[in-house]
């Protein structure tokens, strides 16, 4: 039995579209929190979240672990981009400012380092066209396998 796979995208653009696609028809924990990939590139991407009632603490602000999961999520789209299987080693978040029921929050992920099966990334939280709500640094480590299986083999690229 033969299977046909798609051949692997020689743009790293539409590699990393086509990762990104793949990974958000799979992540409902990002979806149920009504995240929206709004733009994805190699070792980049953007994710925006709004801020719903539910989502706000005794403090009648965003909780922390909220604008943590946008910025982890936006983090796992960037570092995955490549389409090799990469998770979180480690992170780090620092809270700057709070944000309010009613506000559209973006997370930009950036890659600063990647070497070997370690990358390091930084995601600038922000209330969509205003002030930074947070700073977060992130780890990854490349794992064996890829997001879509069978791109690289069908391409002969490991």
């Amino acid at each position: 039995m033969s299977v046909d796979v798609a051949p692997l995208p020689a743009d790293p653009q539409a590699l990393a579209e086509a990762v990104g696609a793949a990974m958000w028809s799979r992540d409902h924990a990002t979806q149920a929190l009504g995240m929206r990939l709004d733009a994805i590139a190699p070792g980049r991407a953007v994710l925006s979240m709004p801020v719903r009632r539910d989502m706000v603490n005794g403090h009648a602000i965003c909780h922390g672990g909220l604008i943590f999961t946008l910025a982890d999520s936006a983090f796992a789209y960037a570092c995955n981009s490549y389409n090799h299987n990469t998770v979180a080693s480690a992170c780090h978040i620092d809270f700057l400012a709070p944000a309010r029921e009613g506000e559209v929050l973006e997370a930009e992920a950036i890659e600063r380092s990647l070497t070997g099966r370690t990358g390091v990334y930084d995601v600038t939280v922000r209330v969509r066209g205003g002030r930074t709500v947070a700073l977060f640094r992130g780890k990854s480590h490349r794992l064996g396998g890829e997001v879509i299986a069978g791109l690289q083999q069908a391409d002969g690229r490991t």
